[in-house]
């Protein structure tokens, strides 16, 4: 059963979701990412064989099994995997920038450029679920970015075989290699290479509390998107929306975890108890039952707020991953969200179509991080660099200043690298 519960423990049990990076389990993951750094293909294939209880001849997926995998797919989802991608694109293109070059009279040329990072890796999820769209999700946009080389990894069944729908949405969304590792170890080899699998400059993609330590430790060493929790909603609704709606909306998060979050605020508590009936009703009939009643009673809750804006100043302090407005003036009150991953608006766009079709990424900050940070995007894939550009005559004119200011921090090398030139002036 949901509780109806204080903002103020919400917030506490909320904050205690965070993954803990200290513990046995982050040093497990060391041991792997060392393993892999040193040993490389051979300690790869004993962590696939120890973890996915997987035999394979070859780590990298060949054509002919992503044929296979895709004459297994029915035409209806291939279509749908189609019409998919090209909402992601739609939405995904607007994002490209030329970046700006200023030219000013004098001569000096200032300017930002951008370049695609070179070679990407994708973490793509298997195990007890796995993901296609999250295929879809990154691969798309880090093509439209100019991504030269896409690569990706995800785990193998215990047949050494891939989920056919991954290797369908990987050709679809125009992957270039496909290896059949996964875990903290699949990090570790994109992070630092083996004989087999490429090193590559950023590691993008959700995973399990291992691919997130993993990714957490090999950080620095080359980029990463971010550091995943577990999902979570937000939902706020007054007396328009409909209890039924919104039990699903909540349970659409609470099946994907034991430690997902699911929260309604409300200012209505005739909805407060209609919810949690009708989320007592569906539970019964979900298969993923156990995992999602968990999430309910561990880490979910039901606040009733006294107005609106309290419902909202609630969310913006939570910072959501998904936050959906069922609320009769919707787009009003979106103007008061500050701090939330993703917004669904109104009663008819739940969840579930910004995870696969409506075109907006579906990889966004957890545990609080919307506060700070955005979704996933085609800048995650592309680096910036400024440049600039000085005739003599212009560094000239601020040479002094240039060189006060480099001895005032100490740097005398600073200010002689300006001074060996100023020299040639007089």
């Amino acid at each position: 059963m949901i509780k109806i519960i204080d903002k103020d423990d919400l917030f506490t049990f909320i904050r205690n979701r965070r993954i803990n990076f200290d513990g046995e389990i982050s040093k497990q993951v060391e041991e792997i990412v060392n393993r892999i750094k040193s040993e490389g293909d051979g300690a790869l294939r004993f962590f696939t064989e120890k973890f996915d209880k997987a035999q394979r001849q070859s780590l990298e997926v060949s054509e002919a099994e992503i044929d296979e995998a895709l004459s297994q797919v029915d035409g209806y989802f291939i279509e749908t995997l189609k019409i998919a991608k090209e909402n992601i694109e739609v939405f995904h293109k607007r994002q490209l920038s030329d970046g700006y070059k200023i030219e000013k009279e004098n001569g000096i040329v200032l300017g930002l450029r951008y370049t695609p990072v070179e070679r990407v890796g994708i973490y793509v999820p298997g195990g007890k679920a796995a993901y296609p769209s999250t295929v879809l999700m990154n691969a798309v946009p880090a093509k439209i970015a100019g991504v030269r080389e896409i690569i990706m990894t995800t785990p193998p069944r215990p047949d050494g075989k891939i989920m056919p729908e991954i290797l369908a949405a990987a050709r679809i969304a125009g992957v270039d290699r496909i290896f059949a590792v996964g875990g903290a170890q699949a990090v570790a080899a994109l992070a630092y290479g083996t004989s087999t699998i490429p090193k590559v400059y950023k590691i993008v993609g959700p995973g399990n509390i291992y691919v997130a330590l993993a990714k957490k430790l090999i950080s620095g060493v080359v980029g990463i998107d971010m550091i995943a929790g577990p999902s979570e909603i937000l939902i706020i609704a007054d007396k328009t929306a409909k209890p039924e709606y919104i039990a699903a909306d909540l349970l659409s998060q609470a099946e994907h975890d034991e430690m997902a979050s699911a929260v309604l605020v409300t200012d209505c508590p005739d909805l407060a108890y209609k919810v949690q009936s009708e989320l007592k009703k569906q539970l019964e009939n979900l298969p993923r039952k156990d995992i999602a009643e968990k999430a309910v009673e561990n880490h979910s809750g039901i606040i009733i707020a006294s107005n609106i804006d309290e419902c909202v100043e609630i969310s913006n302090r939570i910072a959501p991953e998904h936050l959906e407005l069922c609320v009769g003036d919707c787009f009003g009150l979106l103007e008061k969200v500050k701090n939330a991953g993703s917004v669904f608006l109104g009663n008819f766009t739940p969840e579930p179509l910004g995870d696969y079709m409506a075109g907006p990424n579906h990889t966004l900050p957890t545990s609080g991080n919307a506060a700070f940070s955005s979704p996933l995007s085609v800048d995650d894939f592309r680096k910036k660099t400024s440049y600039l550009y000085y005739p003599k005559e212009e560094l000239g004119k601020i040479a002094d200043r240039t060189r006060d200011f480099a001895r005032r921090e100490g740097l005398d090398a600073h200010a002689k690298a300006i001074e060996i030139r100023t020299e040639e002036l007089k």
